[in-house]
């Protein structure tokens, strides 16, 4: 799941863009059009109107990854072909299950006891 994040993030293209009135920052967006200053017409003088304007826009692309390169089996040569093919063979029978154990003595009852023989030498595991 990781991984698949880790694709999608890195496919995303987005745009950074920065307006600036005068050399001061107004707005900062990412993915929308980033707010201009509002000057109104009464601020607006017969110089600025002759003078090139005071705001400017400054707009960053950081565009992810167009291509993915998906391979196919076919690309890899005959030995990675063959090294991934053995690998998956030993390892899927790698754990298939052991064999059941045959017990011959499983139908036999045990002997019947006389006297407990611990209980006469007094003989205890401690």
């Amino acid at each position: 799941m990781l991984l698949a994040l880790l694709v999608l993030f890195s496919t995303v293209s987005f745009t950074i863009e920065k307006h600036y009135c005068g050399d001061v920052l107004v707005d900062i967006s990412v993915f929308t059009e980033a707010k201009k200053c509002d000057m109104g017409i009464s601020e607006m003088t017969k110089e600025t109107i002759t003078n090139k304007t005071c705001c400017k826009d400054e707009v960053k692309l950081v565009k992810g990854q167009d291509e993915l390169k998906v391979s196919t089996f076919d690309d890899l040569n005959f030995q990675q072909q063959l090294f991934i093919a053995t690998f998956t063979y030993s390892f899927i029978n790698l754990f298939e299950g052991l064999e059941t154990q045959i017990i011959p003595h499983k139908d036999y009852s045990p002997p019947n006891l006389v006297a407990d023989i611990q209980v006469l030498d007094q003989v205890f595991i401690i």
